[in-house]
């Protein structure tokens, strides 16, 4: 089975971490210092792309969108009802 990420790539996200773990990875235009080991990897990963590495394509936005929208539904859904609760606890004192 062939590769996912190509070995240049996982030398990139291996110096990313490097770095992340020495204090010294910054992140992009805040330059603030990057503490989160998935934000490592990221940096890592999105330089490997900028090179052509072989690295697999960001989870595009309409995935999740579509994931969001539902969520939206089901709690605003619930919000309703506990709005409901509270009034009818209000009503009866």
């Amino acid at each position: 089975m062939a590769r996912k990420y190509s070995k240049g790539a996982a030398k990139k996200v291996a110096r990313a971490m490097h770095k992340r773990k020495k204090g010294t990875l910054k992140s992009g235009r805040s330059g603030k210092k990057v503490k989160s080991r998935k934000q490592a990897i990221a940096i890592g990963l999105s330089e490997a792309r900028k090179e052509g590495k072989k690295v697999p394509k960001k989870k595009s936005a309409k995935k999740m969108t579509a994931k969001k929208k539902t969520a939206k539904k089901k709690s605003a859904g619930s919000r309703a009802k506990s709005s409901a609760k509270k009034r009818a606890r209000k009503s009866r004192s």
